[in-house]
């Protein structure tokens, strides 16, 4: 076990990263801009953008928008440059941003979103705004919307809503003149209250320049501001008038630029889990390896030694097992052999482009925070890769005899795309009824539609193009023109049992990590432990690898030759225990609320499901295959 410490240390401190960014220093007075993101909620997955909600308009004299990602665009984008301009170390009290008369309709909008715990998300210099409690030692991203109260707290009767229009901004900051000239910014909070203003144009709302707007309930940096007395209610189908405020606080700081992030990765897990999951996940690998071992350096081995002793054909009748089925194992798989090479061709791409993600990822390309990104060069990657696909599915295709290799490349090409474009489709237009900011426009869905036109399709007929040209993968020894009669099975050999027992293994040396990657998509954790993730890709292809080679063994032990299907089927089902598990998962880890919310978790998982499985089934497959091939060719049969 110290060993293998020693050993992972390495990832450990690689792990602790957060790649992607560079340092920006800032000179005095220096005006930074502040943006938002897309305004969420932890009890649902429906996002809107935080300038659809009756809160100050964008400005127009600067561009609004961040230039977008394709992958942001399919998430929403709505990362938006907003009215707070911070200058550097230049400290600002009550501040008025903007007066806004809401209609009753905003208002009933704005107290279903704080009744449902929705929150905004700021950005300064890269560094997602935080609430910090010193106190009890918690970081929370964002700040809610606003809050609910009882007629104790605030003095009236029964529970009411109430707004925070007024943000106390912290901007912590550090300088070391030894290295760099001027200052990195290290910390970005907020305190938010709610103030119903009094002004100098009580009770209507001002129309002139608010900057000389005179605001009685707020003067200085430190203003007694929770006064329960004076909330900014939010009423009932009632029309409400709303000033907008904020401070700003420089605060130096210790802190280096380098581990800034630290206060954000509170809550996530440390090392040592990560390093005891892997532990678990090799525990596995040594078992089966075992298991494998003995089959081919003890089993194997011998009998195939006694078998090529074997004088004549009548002794060789005698013997029973594997050995028997030698004139029928290479035989093609007489179900929808088509069908299992579109599996194995999208498969081999997705595996491609799992590789390629990760290796972008360890080298420090992908910028966990960095919204977006990931999906971006998921979908880019994926597509790039289609020539993968194609090549493996031609090649699988003419290794079960099949001739028309225009129509398998088609079906390749629109297999798992369409799945998507059909699921998603279903999803964008639950979306669209709830105005949520998620659904993605019809030029972001032609974009995607042109990728897989335009780029992966042509890629996927260069790719089969080449594999239809090669040589069938050659096997040691020809089917018989009669197939030989499957002895009765017993239970435990039955396919539907061979195929779910294929899947446990798989899918538990990635339960623990999955648990993280799980709270990192669904519970807005910042996942960036690359390294181990590449451990755990490892070892679960060496576990598809190994557990398909025992079930393959024992199936042709049995004198069952149709290991085709069963070989990709059984570790292909560990897609299956992933979607139980993200069931399970919603049901004790998340609170989402609505049915949307739940529409939204299920699509995705089982896109992510239906994509794990034909990866696994795909390693299973091909492991078998050269396990099939490696045994028989050792035999000596006229």
């Amino acid at each position: 076990m110290h060993r293998l410490l020693v050993f992972l240390l390495p990832l450990s401190i690689f792990g602790n990263y957060i790649p992607g960014y560079s340092p920006t220093t800032y000179e005095d007075n220096e005006e930074i801009n502040a943006y938002v993101d897309l305004v969420s909620s932890p009890f649902t997955q429906v996002p809107y953008s935080y300038h659809d909600l009756g809160f100050c308009p964008p400005p127009t004299s600067f561009i609004n928008k961040r230039t977008s990602s394709l992958g942001s665009k399919l998430q929403g984008g709505g990362i938006s440059l907003t009215h707070y301009t911070f200058e550097g170390k230049g400290v600002e009290a009550c501040q008025v941003l903007c007066a806004k008369s809401l209609s009753a309709k905003e208002v009933d909008k704005l107290r279903g979103l704080v009744e449902r715990g929705y929150r905004a998300h700021f950005l300064l210099d890269s560094l997602p705004v935080v609430m910090r409690s010193v106190e009890f030692d918690y970081v929370v991203r964002g700040f809610p919307l606003g809050f609910k109260a009882g007629g104790e707290v605030w003095g009236g009767q029964g529970e009411e809503y109430f707004l925070y229009n007024h943000l106390r901004f912290v901007v912590r900051y550090h300088e070391d003149a030894t290295v760099f000239h001027g200052m990195r910014i290290v910390g970005f909070e907020v305190v938010p209250f709610s103030i119903n203003h009094q002004h100098s144009t009580s009770p209507a709302l001002p129309t002139g320049d608010l900057e000389d707007l005179k605001l009685k309930t707020c003067t200085t940096l430190n203003p007694a501001v929770n006064d329960p007395a004076n909330f900014m209610m939010i009423p009932r189908g009632a029309k409400a008038d709303v000033i907008f405020t904020y401070d700003i606080d420089w605060v130096a700081d210790d802190t280096v630029w380098a581990n800034r992030w630290d206060i954000y990765l509170r809550g996530n897990p440390d090392d040592e889990i990560h390093i005891f999951a892997i532990v678990n996940s090799l525990m596995i690998i040594i078992f089966l390896s075992g298991i494998v071992a003995m089959i081919l350096l003890r089993t194997l081995h011998k009998e195939i030694a006694e078998y090529n002793e074997l004088s004549t054909l009548e002794e060789a009748q005698e013997e029973s097992g594997w050995k028997l089925v030698h004139g029928d194992v290479f035989r093609p798989p007489r179900t929808f052999p088509m069908a299992l090479s579109i599996f194995l061709g999208t498969g081999c791409q997705i595996g491609t482009a799992l590789a390629c993600l990760l290796l972008l990822a360890c080298l420090g390309f992908l910028t966990p925070t960095d919204k977006g990104q990931a999906l971006t060069m998921v979908i880019l990657l994926y597509v790039f890769c289609g020539s993968f696909g194609g090549y493996w599915s031609a090649r699988s295709y003419k290794l079960f005899g099949g001739k028309d290799w225009k129509s398998n490349t088609i079906a390749t090409a629109t297999f798992f795309p369409g799945c998507l474009v059909f699921l998603f489709l279903i999803l964008n237009i639950g979306l669209q009824t709830q105005k949520a900011a998620t659904a993605v426009s019809f030029t972001t869905i032609l974009a995607v539609f042109l990728l897989w036109v335009g780029v992966s399709t042509p890629l996927m007929f260069v790719g089969s193009y080449f594999g239809f040209r090669k040589e069938a993968i050659s096997v040691p020894l020809k089917a018989n023109h009669i197939a030989r009669i499957i002895p009765t099975q017993t239970t435990a050999m039955h396919p539907a049992v061979i195929t779910m027992i294929g899947g446990i293994l798989p899918f538990g040396s990635v339960c623990i990590e999955l648990f993280f990657i799980m709270s990192s998509l669904w519970l807005s954790q910042i996942y960036y432990v690359f390294g181990f993730l590449f451990i755990v890709v490892l070892i679960l292809v060496l576990t598809c690898a190994e557990i398909s080679i025992v079930l393959t063994y024992f199936q042709l032990t049995n004198e069952d030759y149709r290991w085709w299907w069963r070989s990709f089927a059984g570790c292909a089902s560990s897609g299956v225990y992933l979607f139980l598990y993200s069931i399970w998962y919603y049901q004790t880890k998340l609170d989402y609320q609505g049915f949307l919310t739940g529409m939204v978790y299920f699509t995705y998982n089982i896109i992510i499901s239906m994509a794990f499985g034909l990866f696994t089934g795909s390693i299973g497959f091909f492991s078998s295959l050269i396990f099939v091939k490696k045994i028989y060719g050792a035999l000596k049969v006229d």
